[in-house]
């Protein structure tokens, strides 16, 4: 079977919020990509028609904070998957920096980051 993710996945375990409008559900994300996450689902879920979600979360042993917007594309029984709408430029800068640490080969980051940018051009 081919392979159809483009983006490298890390393991990166920590909890996290969803918020929704008035609601914030806690969570943990299991990994992270330039382009999405995968969430464990929090006991308390409850499905919604709309799709976009605010997640939030701090970096292991930081006070530094991301932020992104998501949309909810996969929710089965135990996990959420989300794709990355938007993220602010502080987030992303260490987002880009977690994810490099992680895969260890930065010239498979910069092609990422490419391909991210030809997607953003797309749309």
């Amino acid at each position: 079977m081919r392979e159809r993710r483009k983006f490298s996945r890390v393991v990166y375990h920590v909890e996290a919020s969803v918020c929704q409008d008035e609601n914030t559900w806690i969570s943990s994300i299991l990994d992270l990509s330039l382009k999405g996450a995968l969430l464990k689902k929090p006991e308390n879920w409850t499905k919604t028609d709309n799709t976009v979600f605010d997640i939030n979360f701090c970096l292991h042993d930081s006070d530094i904070e991301l932020f992104m917007e998501v949309t909810l594309v996969n929710d089965d029984d135990d996990y959420l998957r989300f794709l990355i709408n938007h993220v602010d430029i502080d987030s992303v800068s260490h987002l880009k920096r977690l994810i490099e640490l992680n895969v260890g080969d930065h010239q498979l980051l910069k092609r990422e980051l490419a391909q991210l940018a030809d997607l953003k051009d797309q749309v």
